[in-house]
C-alpha cells in the first residue's frame, strides 16, 4: 500500500472513531457555523520567516460569535519537507449554542503558547502534510458568580495531529491560476492534570476547493465539520457538540527576503 493511500485510510479512520465514540449517552446538541480565516506569511530569509493568522469564527452561519482568534508564529524551515513553529495565540471564546462552554454562560478568554512541526510530501499529483501541534493553554475562568472578569487561569496541555491531502483539479500539479481540492482531519487530545471531561477534546474534518492565484494568494473554502467535547459535565453527562457549517481561508505570502 502506497503513502498517500495509508494517509487517506488514515485520515478516515480517525474521523469515524471519533463519531463512534461520540455516539454513547451523551447530551449532545448541534449547530451551525461559519469560520473566515486570514494567514499570512511573511518570509525573511531562507530559513526564518514570521506567521500571522486571525479567524473569524461565527454561530448561526455568521450572526453570533463563537470565537476570536489571533496567532502569532515564527518559522524554521529545516527543509522543503520539515517545517518547524512556535509563537502565540490570543482567543476569545464566546457563549453561544444550547449549552455555552462556560457554565456560567460568559466569554473566556485563552493565552495560549504552541509548538509545531509540519511534514511534507508528494506523491504523485498528491500534496501530503502531516501537522503535530503541542499547545499550553492557560484557559480564563471565573472562580465564583459574583467574579465580573477572569480571575483564573489554569493551565491545560493538548497534543493536535493533523493529516492533510491536495491535489490539482486540472494538470499534475498546483500551479498558478489551478484550481484544487483538500481534503484534511484533525484530531485534539487533551492531558495533564487540569484535562477533566476532556480527553478528547474534537476533531475537526474539512473538504474544500482552493484556488491558487499566484504564488502569493491563494483562496479555498467548503464544508467543515467539527465535533467538541466539553471540559466540564451537566448533570453527570459529558456534553458534545456537533457544530457544521462553512469555513473560507485567504492565504497569502510575502517574501521579504528579495530587495
Amino acid at each position: 500500500m502506497n503513502s498517500n493511500r495509508k494517509s487517506i485510510y488514515l485520515t478516515i479512520f480517525i474521523f469515524c472513531c471519533q463519531i463512534a465514540f461520540s455516539q454513547n449517552n451523551r447530551i449532545s446538541h448541534n449547530n451551525v457555523i461559519g469560520w473566515f480565516n486570514a494567514f499570512g506569511t511573511f518570509k525573511i530569509n531562507e530559513k526564518i520567516g514570521l506567521h500571522t493568522e486571525y479567524q473569524f469564527r461565527r454561530n448561526q452561519f455568521v450572526t453570533e460569535w463563537q470565537q476570536s482568534l489571533l496567532r502569532l508564529g515564527i518559522n524554521y524551515s529545516l527543509n522543503p519537507r520539515v517545517l518547524f513553529r512556535v509563537g502565540y495565540a490570543w482567543i476569545e471564546t464566546f457563549p453561544y449554542g444550547e449549552f455555552p462552554i462556560n457554565g456560567l454562560g460568559r466569554d473566556f478568554t485563552e493565552h495560549r503558547l504552541f509548538e509545531m512541526v509540519q511534514l511534507s510530501h508528494k506523491e504523485g499529483i498528491m500534496d501530503l502534510s502531516h501537522r503535530f501541534m503541542l499547545e499550553q493553554r492557560f484557559v480564563g475562568r471565573y472562580s465564583s458568580a459574583l467574579a465580573e472578569h477572569e480571575d483564573e487561569y489554569p493551565l491545560l496541555h493538548r497534543a493536535r495531529y493533523m493529516a492533510r491531502i491536495q491535489f490539482p483539479l486540472k494538470g499534475n500539479a498546483i500551479i498558478d491560476k489551478t484550481p484544487y481540492a483538500v481534503l484534511y482531519d484533525e484530531i485534539f487530545i487533551g492531558f495533564g492534570n487540569n484535562v477533566n471531561a476532556n480527553i478528547f477534546d474534537q476533531n475537526r474534518l474539512g473538504l474544500l476547493l482552493g484556488y491558487r492565484y499566484n504564488k502569493n494568494i491563494r483562496f479555498e473554502g467548503g464544508y467543515l465539520n467539527q465535533i467538541l467535547q466539553f471540559g466540564r459535565q451537566i448533570n453527570g453527562q459529558n456534553v458534545i457538540q456537533y457544530n457544521h457549517g462553512f469555513i473560507f481561508n485567504a492565504l497569502l505570502n510575502f517574501d521579504l527576503s528579495k530587495k
